[in-house]
Order: C-alpha cells, then structure tokens, then sequence
C-alpha cells in the first residue's frame, strides 16, 4: 500500500502495518513520518529497537537473525534498516524479499531508502516492502504545495491564518520545509493562538531563503523574472558582492553570445551548445529561444558597462545596473540601452 504524508495520521489511528518503507527526498517530511511511526508503536508495546546501516561492509545475515530471534523481555520490537545509497544491492534485496515472505510476530521493519531511482522503485524488493506493508513516498512540495502544508502546519499550532500570510510566508521560504516549520513554532511562540494576518508575518519573521550567485543565473535563464529579482535582492540584502553577481551574469552572457553567433552563422544548434553539460541544457535552450544573437550582444555590452560601474569608472549605481542585466536575461529587451 502506498501512502501519501498527510494519509499517515490517519492510517496509524486504524492500527499498524508490519513493514513501513520511506522513500523520497524531502527531510522533514520523511523524518517525521518515520517519527510518528515510532510513536504510534510506542503506545502499542513495541519498546525494544534495533537499528541497522546497509553500508559497503553490512552483513545482510545480521537483520535476518534479528528477524529469527526472540525478545530477550518477549517484548515487541522495531528493525529499522537504513539504506544510504537507496539500494540494498543484490544479497540485501533477497534478504528484504525473504522477510516479508516470512514476517516475523510482534516486529515492526521500518526501511529507510532515502531518493529512490526510478530502476529501484520498480524493483523486487521495493514491491515486496510495499505489498507487505506500507511505502511512503514524499518529494520536495512546488509553491502551492507549500502553502498548503504551511496551512495545516499553522493551524495545527492554534493560529488561524488568512490567505495573504499563508502565500508570504510560503514565499519567503522558499520550498524549504524545516525553514517553514521553524517560522511556524516561532509564530506560535510571538503570537499565541488565534487569527493571524499578513502583518503579524511580517513582524515576526525572518527570511528564511537563502540564495547563491547560481540561484540568480538559473532563474535569470530560465526566463523567469520575478524570482530573478527576488533573489536578486536577497543577495543584495545578504551582503554579496556585486562583481560577484556580475560574474555570474555575465559568464552566462558570453556563453549564450557566442552560441547564438554560431547559431547565426549557420552552425546546428547541438553542435554549437555541445559544451554545454546535459544538465543545463533545457536552460540554455530556453534562453536562446526569447533572444537572437544582436540582442545577446547588447547584454553582454550591458555587462561591460556594469563592471565600469563597479569600479566607479562610469556613472550610476551598480545595483540598478545589475537589476537591468538580470531583467534583460530573463527576456525582456532592453532596446535603446546606451552601451557606455
């Protein structure tokens, strides 16, 4: 049986499944899963625990024996096996699928298999995990998402929030959970229980994203220009340097000149983006598809002149200039510019 995080509460008020399976690759979500799995058993007896880690060197024969041996108190007991890689290797997938053909009384399996690969989720033993008990699944949650899990996570601590400060605070985190989680205590903390508005959000946290030049140039490619800017001024409020950013802006910017020049030329659009790795690629492509190749000249002339800017060697303010380039990328034309 596969169950999604917010089935989980609902799933352990029934009773308990005899093997539990944690996959994904959102923390929290998977450590408080795994936690409150810990706690539903505690209340059913289950006080003996014994925890595994499948590394290079783990012997396989050491959870079967666990599985064949009594308590030494014939009390109930929890195996929880960790996978660090996400896959149990050939003797360990045989180990887990003879466990669950043979599930031992009054022992509860919880594995830990952290991002599963799409070869492993359709493995054998990861079917027998979950055909013999539960597999709980959670991937890192798209804005919306967030919103919601802030919502129940906000109510769940007695406040009451209204839209505006459900949609802030799930901006300002950014898709980090246990950023969102520390807000929500923090909130409940100042604030105490009942309503709580966009202001009351505003006073009582901090921004918890944090960016990297990098952030910027992948937002800036991606076309998409809001959270260029924002992360922008988030690295202008974190104290980052501006020939910093403009490094990073601007090496996207000859990268993508020089490719639209090929392009221009004649050259296939693989062979003069195979420098480029595989993984950027759907970026780059996306950010030659708003420009040609007159227009990637005109930003790269805007990054010269930001530099001079920097260095107090043209009039203006560097971070005007940066928020100029930043837009540019991100698509929007930046015609009758002066270049210096």
């Amino acid at each position: 049986m596969r169950l999604k995080p917010e089935q989980l509460a609902r799933h352990l008020e029934q009773g308990l499944a005899p093997v539990y399976l944690f996959a994904g690759d959102e923390p929290l979500q998977l450590m408080e899963a795994a936690d409150a799995v810990r706690a539903a058993a505690r209340t059913r007896g289950y006080t003996e625990r014994e925890v595994f880690t499948a590394d290079r060197s783990f012997d396989w024969g050491a959870l079967t024996a666990a599985s064949d041996s009594l308590s030494l108190f014939a009390e109930r007991r929890i195996l929880e096996l960790r996978l660090p890689t996400g896959k149990p290797g050939t003797q360990g997938a045989k180990a887990l699928e003879a466990y669950c053909q043979r599930l031992p009384e009054d022992t509860l399996l919880l594995v830990h298999a952290g991002k599963l690969e799409k070869s492993a989720a359709n493995s054998k033993w990861v079917k027998s995990l979950e055909q013999a008990g539960v597999m709980l699944q959670v991937w890192p949650l798209s804005l919306a998402e967030t919103a919601g899990w802030i919502a129940r996570r906000l109510r769940s601590r007695g406040l009451v929030p209204d839209e505006p400060a459900v949609r802030l605070l799930a901006e300002r985190v950014e898709g980090n959970l246990l950023a969102a989680a520390q807000e929500v205590e923090k909130l409940a903390l100042l604030r105490g229980e009942g309503p709580l508005d966009a202001d009351g959000v505003l006073e009582a946290v901090s921004d918890a994203a944090r960016y990297t030049i990098y952030d910027l140039a992948d937002a800036a490619l991606a076309g998409d220009s809001a959270r260029a800017v924002h992360v922008l001024n988030g690295l202008r409020g974190e104290g980052v340097d501006a020939v910093l950013i403009l490094w990073a802006l601007s090496r996207e910017v000859r990268s993508l000149t020089d490719i639209a020049e090929q392009m221009e030329a004649g050259t296939p659009a693989a062979q003069a983006m195979k420098s480029v790795w595989a993984k950027r690629a759907p970026l780059v492509k996306k950010a030659l598809s708003r420009h040609r190749a007159p227009a990637w000249r005109s930003l790269l002339a805007l990054c010269a002149r930001t530099d001079r800017v920097i260095k107090g060697q043209a009039p203006g303010s560097a971070w005007d200039e940066l928020l100029q380039l930043t837009i540019g990328l991100a698509g929007r034309p930046l015609f009758g510019r002066p270049a210096s």
